[in-house]
């Protein structure tokens, strides 16, 4: 539960757009530094002020704002998540060793499409061993 004075205080550092925004979707009045957007849209804050956060919420200074309403945790692409996790200290966009180790040839990542209508599905193009069985329906003779 977001206290009332950090609630005023976040909505007159964002803005009453951007604050209402978080509230819908994000759940949480959060200011912070903006530090990059990936390939989908997605938009990645970091707030380091030891005020504003509470000690005892580690990991809750990084966070992400999805573009899209329908999010999943595979829109976030892997070297954003390392960034999220603490895995890497830098964001992608600061790390030169993230940007070398990513070729150009390589292609971009892709979210994994399960359970929506882009899903893969395979089919199958040999003809069946057996047949389903259908009857025969004959005409009836009448008077």
């Amino acid at each position: 539960m977001v206290s009332l004075l950090r609630t005023i205080r976040s909505m007159r550092r964002v803005g009453l757009r951007e604050w209402w925004h978080q509230m819908q979707y994000i759940g949480d009045a959060k200011s912070g530094q903006f530090i990059g957007k990936d390939q989908f849209g997605n938009r990645y804050f970091e707030n380091l002020n030891p005020e504003e956060e509470i000690p005892a919420l580690l990991g809750r200074h990084r966070w992400i704002d999805f573009a899209q309403h329908d999010f999943n945790a595979t829109q976030v692409p892997p070297e954003w998540h390392a960034w999220l996790s603490h895995i890497r200290k830098d964001p992608p966009t600061e790390d030169r060793v993230m940007q070398n180790l990513s070729p150009p040839w390589k292609a971009p990542w892709v979210e994994n499409l399960t359970g929506t209508r882009g899903a893969f599905k395979t089919y199958n193009t040999t003809k069946p061993k057996y047949e389903a069985w259908e009857p025969k329906v004959s005409a009836r003779g009448g008077p």
